[in-house]
């Protein structure tokens, strides 16, 4: 189906921030991160890991390392970008899929940025853009093979995941063209121009042009890495159309995108099925590590 057929604006204002207020879409948000919080506890305690590695100057310029077993080294990198609006959240209740990629031979890391409003959108994806390269080049150090550095992030984090989609950044940070593998998007936001005239913008603060400038749709490259897509069955009509939007633009451009179904998860746990070896959105992530 054509990208255009996808309503990202919706008939008015008040409708659009219906459709993009991911906390109503559950009936207990407090429960939602509880669950999150203690899958992460789980898997924090069930591989070892190192914690807090500094990949920039900023107090939030922070990452944890999980190995993949020493006879599986060098590894392939998972990267786990959080989400949380881009003002919330933090690594620390973010790597729930830890143990179960680690037990699979797929090192993780967990970045923390700098949230909103304290850093602006575009410091954001710089910060992120920085920690990949941070991650190129200690790679060794950790058992990493530099050259399968994969990335995903859920909501927010996978807008941020989707911005190392472009192929205008990487010699900025001295970083081969290719130096992302693939990437996950779950329930991402692809053209966040939407949230320009909705309540999201009190922290955000961006104007429609410097929305276009981070949007990840509207910066597509001549060539890239394969991009799996998936949004929770039970999410709103808003982060469906984003995913499937982003989907149809990439098959448009004959970029590799593969869309897996679900039908049973909301916008927060959704992250949930990366914990669990045998749900397809784990398959489908291991496929694209290979």
């Amino acid at each position: 189906m054509a990208s255009t057929a996808f309503d990202l604006t919706f008939s008015n204002l008040t409708e659009r921030a219906v459709q993009y207020n991911a906390r109503a879409s559950v009936a207990d948000f407090d429960a939602e991160m509880r669950l999150y919080a203690a899958l992460a506890a789980e898997s924090k305690a069930a591989c070892p890991a190192v914690l807090d590695l500094q990949y920039g100057m900023g107090q939030a310029e922070r990452l944890d390392i999980f190995p993949a077993a020493a006879a599986r080294q060098p590894a392939p990198l998972f990267v786990y970008i959080h989400g949380g609006y881009w003002r919330s959240q933090r690594k620390e209740e973010a790597c729930s899929m830890a143990h179960a990629l680690t037990q699979a031979g797929v090192a993780v890391a967990v970045l923390e940025y700098t949230l909103l409003p304290e850093a602006t959108l575009a410091e954001v994806v710089r910060e992120v853009r920085s920690a990949v390269a941070w991650l190129y080049r200690h790679a060794g150090a950790y058992g990493i093979d530099r050259d399968r550095i994969h990335v995903g992030g859920s909501s927010a984090g996978g807008h941020l995941a989707a911005m190392l989609l472009g192929d205008a950044w990487q010699s900025r940070f001295n970083v081969p063209q290719d130096v992302i593998k693939g990437i996950l998007g779950l329930s991402g936001l692809y053209d966040i121009r939407p949230l320009c005239d909705i309540g999201v913008n009190e922290w955000l603060r961006l104007h429609d042009e410097q929305a276009a400038l981070l949007s990840p749709a509207l910066d597509l490259p001549l060539q890239g890495p394969p991009v799996v897509l998936c949004a929770g069955g039970l999410e709103t009509t808003g982060f469906k159309h984003q995913t499937l939007y982003f989907h149809a633009l990439l098959e448009e451009h004959g970029l590799p995108v593969r869309l897996v179904e679900n039908t049973h998860n909301n916008h927060f746990n959704l992250v949930n099925e990366l914990a669990n070896p045998q749900s397809a959105l784990f398959q489908a992530t291991m496929d694209m590590i290979g």
